[in-house]
């Protein structure tokens, strides 16, 4: 199983930082990083935000072999023609190691903030399934094409030069009704966020159906998981590390900060033998990258703790 990191690009990334990212994530030995597509988080803006698909054209010529992508850009401010146009183009810089994650936005104040309507859950999931279908003509198809929706337009559209395959394209999300069959449609890669490995397989089950209903094979599909995960050699090290989430949480103590994060997003928290443990329920039910969501940007300690004692037990 491949093991991955994940940061939130709008939680204080800058160029200092992510260039520090990118070199230590490739020296540990992590197989991916992938960040997330936001403005902000507050309001108003207080810190750093880098820009994604620059942040990413950037990591393609600054590094050798991490794949990479985002997790998620969303339709709801993100254009898919040029979502496409972007993707095929850094992908083709970095040797083919791009993925291009979308999804249908959610964070109503930074659309409301730069004046980029968001629009209710019908409204969001539609533009999904337009997007998808512009993306997958324009990354997938060598001759021109149309596409007439209520959002998007194409007419005898092409995309210049064509690349030597088409860029990965990932679809984020959970919900049985929508977003699974979307990805069963039209994904190379799945993303499950959050969940225990119990419901990580029953949403992977529901996907292997769909895919056969689309005419396609369960192995079609890559399967990954994002989920955080804290872990710590000793008390003195957790309570440091606690100091990073205090910052987000308020005075709380150690364990009710690992409390919230367990009993809220599924995270994985331990010593790092109960991590290794944990990751290994995770690999049973399926999952071929698990992506660890990080949140301490500026904790390269508690990353380099992480991959020497986690990533050895599941490289091969």
């Amino acid at each position: 199983m491949e093991i991955s990191i994940s940061i939130e690009g709008q939680s204080g990334l800058n160029w200092v930082l992510w260039n520090r990212l990118i070199a230590e994530v490739e020296r540990l030995g992590f197989a991916g990083l992938f960040r997330s597509d936001h403005f902000t988080m507050d309001d108003p803006p207080t810190i750093d935000s880098l820009e994604a698909f620059t942040s990413l054209a950037h990591l393609a010529s600054h590094s050798q072999r991490v794949h990479f992508g985002t997790l998620v850009a969303p339709f709801s401010f993100r254009d898919p023609v040029m979502l496409a146009r972007q993707s095929m183009q850094i992908d083709a810089l970095s040797g083919g190691r791009m993925i291009l994650g979308v999804g249908a936005g959610w964070h109503g104040l930074e659309h409301t903030m730069f004046g980029y309507p968001l629009g209710d859950v019908k409204t969001r999931m539609e533009r999904l399934e337009e997007g998808l279908q512009v993306v997958s003509l324009l990354l997938r198809k060598d001759e021109p094409v149309s596409f007439e929706g209520r959002y998007y337009q194409l007419k005898n559209a092409r995309l210049l030069p064509c690349p030597r395959r088409p860029t990965r394209l990932l679809v984020g999300g959970n919900g049985p009704k929508r977003t699974l069959p979307l990805a069963a449609r039209y994904a190379d890669i799945w993303n499950c966020a959050e969940g225990t490995p119990e419901f990580f397989r029953e949403r992977s089950m529901m996907l292997d159906n769909l895919l056969v209903s689309e005419g396609r094979q369960p192995g079609d599909v890559k399967r990954t998981l994002l989920i955080p995960v804290i872990t710590w050699s000793n008390q003195v090290e957790l309570s440091r590390q606690m100091d990073t989430y205090r910052s987000l949480f308020g005075d709380m103590p150690d364990e009710a900060i690992l409390k919230w994060f367990s009993e809220n997003m599924h995270a994985i928290v331990g010593e790092p033998d109960q991590v290794v443990e944990a990751i290994r329920h995770y690999q049973t039910a399926g999952v071929e990258e698990l992506i660890l969501q990080w949140f301490a940007l500026q904790d390269f300690a508690s990353l380099n703790f992480l991959a020497e004692t986690i990533l050895p037990h599941f490289m091969t």
